[in-house]
């Protein structure tokens, strides 16, 4: 009837979604879906799979030039002293830095005389991986901005280290390692003051 108010009724799965974004701790309920470790133990076995098919990949997966990629080792006293959100630019880095590798290597390989098809699909899917995985880290910051009381930290971070290589295999290991490294521990560490 005219003039009746409808009330909005939202759906469980929209409510635990849209709780973290206002600010509301959803307690005892299931993980969000950008904390869910299925999410990245995903692109983790895809980025090994990859990394296990060029492992034996001789002449064909050679690169005509380097490609920059971000060094993957992890001082873990260094780390656990960061900033959450330190820990967030770096990765955010590696994961832009990684991106650009495997796009630059995709170029090269598709103008080389003879590309093998193989690392040719590993590569697109790892050109779609990581640019999921950048939305859930943006995903990731947000959460932990709007739960956090302390503040930014206005420092930047330290430089990149980062390293050159001339191989699809090399490339897919070293996105491998980023993955079960870096990704992961700043994802855990995350989704833990996330849900404080």
């Amino acid at each position: 009837p005219a003039g009746t108010v409808c009330p909005v009724v939202l759906s469980p799965l929209l409510l635990l979604l849209l709780l973290p974004h206002l600010g509301v701790p959803a307690r005892g309920s299931p993980l969000r879906p950008d904390c869910d470790s299925r999410v990245l133990e995903r692109y983790i076995r895809e980025a090994k799979e990859a990394e296990n098919v060029t492992a034996g990949c001789a002449e064909d997966c050679d690169l005509s030039e380097n490609v920059t990629v971000p060094d993957t080792k992890v001082n873990f006293n260094t780390w656990k002293r960061m900033e959450v959100e330190e820990q967030a630019e770096e990765v955010r880095q590696g994961l832009s830095l990684l991106s650009e590798a495997v796009l630059r290597a995709r170029t090269l390989l598709t103008n080389a005389s003879r590309a093998p098809d193989l690392p040719q699909q590993h590569l697109d899917k790892a050109v779609s991986g990581l640019r999921s995985l950048t939305a859930l880290l943006r995903s990731l910051r947000v959460q932990v901005r709007i739960s956090s009381v302390t503040p930014t930290p206005t420092a930047s971070p330290p430089p990149l280290r980062t390293l050159a290589v001339v191989s699809l295999a090399k490339l897919f290991r070293i996105n491998s390692y980023f993955l079960q490294g870096k990704l992961k521990l700043f994802m855990g560490e995350a989704c833990r003051k996330g849900d404080r």
